[in-house]
């Protein structure tokens, strides 16, 4: 289906957030305070938020009974987007410096590194480096190629040496991240491509940027960035949702610009037969695998506990 002729959410929409439940809010904190680099915001009744001095990035909510899944649907990572390769930089150093381990990745338009929290949730940072390639959807087939016209699997090792020729003496490994530092995306595991792809294109108005079939996965996004929501089946096709009482992902939330967008699009995912409810933040819709999606207006000031 051509997304251009079809409903389309704003192309200002960005990701805003993730809230996930974590066994131990004190040590997920002080992980995400001096590994990752990013500020506590506020904390209160067992739920605290985390960003980089802005709006929250990140929501952790405590539940001591709750437990790990496997072979569930659910948050496969979030992803932090820093604003340069210094950044960048700077994070991977903190990481080396905390022997803290991570997987370095050239993905030629981006480049990233992954990592878990100390509850097995995973984490991308990565930094945009269209300059270096391309990356793309032919014939079912996701396809990455260097600017030299080189084809690339995207996920040869990060050359670290160039890399870290980024930074000067000044640099500190433990400053915190910048006030630009934004969520990029996030990757979901889902128990279905056609239907995860017809929920967030069709329903919601994400442009459609391909799926790979092969390669068992899928990308949104507004704007036609390259991916605002990563999906794949990796975990099994048909895989159930996590109990109640798991920990892992609460939900995904979106920034719309306006109450109108809002209003908009969910009317819009109303007659499209999704069943929408209200939340505290906004609007909360469910995608066929069972994994929330809040939509926000960006212009408002966010609820803490929500």
């Amino acid at each position: 289906m051509d997304s251009t002729t079809v409903f389309r959410i704003d192309p200002a929409t960005w990701p805003a957030h993730v809230h996930l439940t974590v066994a131990d809010l004190h040590r997920q904190l002080a992980f995400y305070r001096q590994v990752i680099g990013l500020q506590v915001h506020w904390e209160a009744g067992g739920t605290a938020g985390l960003g980089a001095g802005g709006v929250d990035l990140l929501r952790l909510t405590e539940d001591r009974a709750a437990r790990r899944y496997q072979g569930v649907t659910g948050l496969y990572h979030f992803a932090i987007l820093l604003p340069n390769r210094r950044e960048l930089a700077r994070a991977i150093a903190r990481l080396f410096s905390l022997r803290y381990p991570n997987s370095p990745t050239d993905h030629v338009m981006t480049k990233t590194t992954y990592l878990d929290d100390p509850e097995g949730n995973n984490i991308e940072l990565y930094t945009e480096s269209p300059e270096d390639g391309s990356m793309g959807f032919v014939n079912g087939q996701l396809v990455i190629q260097r600017v030299d016209g080189q084809p690339s699997t995207g996920r040869d090792p990060l050359d670290l040496d160039a890399l870290f020729g980024h930074l000067t003496a000044d640099d500190k490994a433990d400053q915190p991240m910048p006030p630009e530092t934004k969520l990029g995306h996030f990757h979901l595991y889902v128990a279905d491509l056609e239907q995860t792809r017809r929920f967030y294109h069709d329903q919601l108005g994400f442009d459609d940027m391909g799926v790979a079939r092969e390669f068992r996965m899928g990308m949104v996004s507004a704007g036609r960035y390259h991916h605002h929501v990563g999906y794949n089946t990796w975990v099994g096709e048909g895989a159930p949702p996590p109990p109640a009482g798991a920990l892992g992902l609460r939900y995904i939330a979106f920034g719309l610009p306006s109450a109108a967008e809002v209003e908009r699009v969910a009317a819009h995912a109303q007659a499209q037969g999704v069943t929408t409810s209200a939340h505290p933040l906004g609007v909360a819709v469910q995608d066929p695998s069972h994994n929330t999606v809040v939509l926000l207006d960006a212009t408002q000031p966010v609820a803490r506990q929500a």
